[in-house]
């Protein structure tokens, strides 16, 4: 399902507070040290949403919303011409966050996720989808980016290696052929996965 202003509820707690992406550094660290960062998100998912179409996708199990992804434009994420592996090549667009709660964590969600992605920027005309990968994630510890070793595990390749944040691309062309594997650990996970009723602590893919 796509992200919309009326189901950002639904985001787990961290990304809806998560602006790592949508802000420049300073401008984020304002909107941390004043609590604004929800609002934040909101505004510029709004703004994407607009100027750009979605750029988000949610994926529930049982109706509980699993996990979220989101997805714009190089020139809509501020923080990318941070990264020493930037600029995002100018014909894909860059995946930015991806957060799967982790009672649903080891079933495929996450690769349903980006499949979601492809499949949508594909209708859309895009070529390529690119992200910058973490190559020492701390588990301990929320990020809003993703691990470079989950990326290749889902057909990512290195366009601009870094010891740390390297520049990864899928081709949507390749993105395509996975409509089966994705559907069959989709089918196990729903078959197999029991909801826990306690409260979730929302952490990163």
């Amino acid at each position: 399902m796509g992200v919309t202003l009326d189901n950002l509820e639904h985001l787990s707690k961290h990304s809806r507070t998560c602006v790592f992406w949508e802000l420049a550094p300073h401008l984020r660290e304002q909107a941390e040290e004043y609590g604004d960062t929800e609002f934040e998100k909101e505004a510029w998912v709004s703004s994407v949403l607009l100027e750009w179409g979605s750029c988000g996708r949610l994926i529930y199990c049982d109706g509980i919303p699993a996990g979220s992804v989101f997805y714009a434009p190089p020139a809509a994420v501020p923080r990318s011409a941070a990264f020493p592996t930037s600029p995002v090549s100018p014909d894909a667009v860059l995946m930015t966050s991806l957060d799967i709660l982790p009672e649903f964590r080891g079933g495929g969600l996450a690769r349903v996720l980006v499949q979601a992605v492809a499949k949508d920027l594909t209708r859309r005309g895009v070529k390529a989808v690119e992200a910058f990968g973490d190559m020492r994630p701390d588990d301990d510890e929320p990020s809003c980016v993703t691990p470079a070793e989950f990326l290749t595990s889902v057909g990512f390749k290195t366009v601009r290696p870094h010891p740390r944040w390297p520049r990864l691309r899928l081709e949507l062309r390749s993105a395509i052929t996975w409509k089966e594997d994705v559907e069959a650990a989709l089918e196990r996970l729903l078959n197999s996965v029991t909801v826990s009723t306690a409260e979730p602590s929302f952490r990163p893919v």
